[in-house]
C-alpha cells in the first residue's frame, strides 16, 4: 500500500509542477494594457450588423478588456459604398482592431477567427492592404458569424481616416478588387487560399523587380509566375489578373517597398505555421501526459 501510495503522490507532483509551468503563460494574458501616448489608442471597428450581444463577444475574441483603452467606431455600408463604391445594402459583420505602428515596422496580420473569416487569408488582407497604402499596423480580423472577410477591409480603411490619414479612393478601389479576384481565384479546382495569396504577392515582387512599363510587360511577369507555380487557369481568369495588375502599374503604388513588407509577411506566416506546428505538438503530449495520470490514477483504486 506505501508502493502504490507514493506513486500517487509522484503523479500529484508532476500534475502540479506542469500548472506551474503553465502559471506564467495565464498570467501574460491578465498583463494590463498600455497605452501608447505616440500612436494613440487601438482603433476597434465593428460592423454594424452586430448585435449588441455579438459586439460585446467580438471584444472578448479581440482581447479589449476595458473599451476606455482603445477608439471603438463602427463601419457601416454607407462606408463601404462611400469608400470603395459597393453595395450600400450589404450586411458588415467582419470586424478589426488596429494597432498603430512605428513607420518601418511594417504590417500583422492575424484572423483570430479563421473558422469565421471563411475566405480571406491573411496574405490576402496582406496584398490588398499595401495596394490600397495601409502599412505599419498590427491588424486583428475576427467576426461572431461565418462571413467572407470583406467588410473588414473597409473598416481598416474608415480606421485610418479616423486618424486624420487619406488613402487614395483609386487604391482603395483596386485593392478591393484585387480581394474579389483572390477569393474568387481560391475557389478555382486546384486553387486554395494559400496558393492564391503567394501568387498575388510574387507577382507583386517581380513587378517591383522588373519595373513593367508596358501592359505587354506586365502580362508576362502574369505568364511567368503561373508558369513557375504551375497554375493553370482560364484565358478569362489569365486577363483578370493581367488587368488587374496594369491598374496597379497605373497607380503611384512604391512596389519596391511592397515587395519588402511583403517579403517580411511571407516569413511571418511561415513562422505562424511552424509554430502551430510545434504548440499542436505540445498540446499533444499535454493530453497524453492526463490520459496516462488518469489511468495510472484509476488503476491506482483498482489495486
Amino acid at each position: 500500500m506505501k508502493s502504490k501510495m507514493k506513486k500517487f503522490l509522484v503523479l500529484l507532483l508532476a500534475l502540479g509542477c506542469l500548472l506551474y509551468t503553465a502559471s506564467p503563460v495565464l498570467a501574460a494574458n491578465d498583463e494590463e494594457e498600455m497605452i501608447d501616448e505616440k500612436l494613440g489608442l487601438p482603433i476597434v471597428v465593428y460592423g454594424e450588423t452586430l448585435t449588441d450581444s455579438q459586439k460585446e463577444e467580438v471584444r472578448k475574441i479581440l482581447n479589449v478588456k476595458n473599451p476606455e483603452n482603445v477608439e471603438e467606431i463602427i463601419v457601416t455600408a454607407d462606408d463601404l459604398a462611400r469608400l470603395i463604391d459597393g453595395n450600400p445594402n450589404s450586411r458588415m459583420f467582419s470586424s478589426a482592431k488596429i494597432t498603430l505602428q512605428d513607420k518601418g515596422k511594417g504590417l500583422v496580420i492575424k484572423r483570430v477567427t479563421p473558422e469565421n473569416i471563411t475566405e480571406v487569408t491573411e496574405e490576402m488582407y496582406a496584398n490588398a492592404m499595401l495596394t490600397a497604402g495601409v502599412e505599419n499596423a498590427i491588424v486583428e480580423v475576427a467576426s461572431p458569424v461565418k462571413v467572407t472577410g470583406h467588410s473588414a477591409l473597409v473598416g481598416i480603411y474608415k480606421a485610418y481616416e479616423s486618424r486624420g490619414q487619406t488613402l487614395d479612393k483609386g487604391r482603395m478601389e483596386v485593392a478591393n478588387e484585387e480581394l474579389d479576384i483572390a477569393t474568387e481565384l481560391a475557389d478555382k479546382e486546384g486553387l486554395n487560399d494559400e496558393k492564391v495569396g503567394e501568387l498575388l504577392t510574387e507577382i507583386k515582387k517581380q513587378i517591383a523587380e522588373q519595373n513593367p512599363v508596358t501592359k505587354e510587360e506586365v502580362e508576362q511577369i502574369v505568364e511567368e509566375q503561373l508558369s513557375k507555380m504551375e497554375i493553370q487557369l482560364s484565358p478569362e481568369d489569365r486577363q483578370l489578373l493581367i488587368d488587374l495588375f496594369e491598374k496597379m502599374r497605373s497607380l503611384d503604388i512604391d512596389f519596391g517597398n511592397v515587395k519588402q513588407q511583403l517579403e517580411d509577411i511571407s516569413k511571418d506566416i511561415k513562422n505562424k505555421l511552424q509554430d502551430v506546428v510545434g504548440d499542436e505538438g505540445f498540446w499533444d503530449s499535454v493530453s497524453k501526459f492526463f490520459k496516462n495520470l488518469f489511468e495510472s490514477i484509476a488503476n491506482f483504486f483498482k489495486g
